[in-house]
């Protein structure tokens, strides 16, 4: 299975932000990046009308959509985190954006800024995230402002376990 590691903080902390600059860090390293993100408020891929929109609303249970340069397909049930990694294939890591309660590899992300703790304890963690120090034991904690030390340990980590 392709390493993953879970992103855990609470809503409008800054995960997104932080993981949009942490892939273009590990993608200027040559990695090839996944990511799966959970949207606990709903949301809509497809607009009332498309072709696919309709396909869905007359009954279909699994609905794709490609072209020459990306391809998207829409399940209508619930999937579970393992199902979806188990369908990634062609990248080197997956970051995963939410899905605390399936969380591996936690890395716990704070915001001083946000007015919301860690969702998280770090010591429960392999990496915590912060724009101001952290109480985090042994857990070694990156800079908020600055994707490039957690992109390097990320890649480290992953050649450390295929050694």
């Amino acid at each position: 299975m392709i390493p993953y590691f879970s992103f855990i903080a609470y809503s409008n902390t800054g995960k997104t932000t932080y993981l949009e600059s942490l892939i273009s860090a590990l993608k200027a390293r040559g990695a090839r990046v996944g990511v799966v993100k959970h949207d606990a408020h709903g949301f809509e891929i497809d607009r009332e009308g498309k072709d696919s929109w309709r396909f869905a609303h007359a009954g279909a249970d699994l609905v794709a959509v490609a072209d020459g340069e990306k391809c998207a397909v829409m399940a209508y049930r619930p999937t579970s985190l393992k199902d979806i990694l188990a369908q990634m294939r062609d990248v080197d890591l997956i970051l995963v954006e939410g899905w605390h309660t399936e969380a591996k590899n936690a890395i716990v992300l704070y915001r001083a800024a946000s007015g919301k703790g860690l969702k998280l304890d770090p010591q429960d963690c392999i990496a915590a995230v912060s724009d101001v120090p952290l109480n985090a034991g042994d857990t070694p904690v990156f800079p908020l402002n600055d994707p490039a030390p957690m992109a390097d340990f990320l890649l480290g980590l992953i050649a450390d376990a295929a050694q």
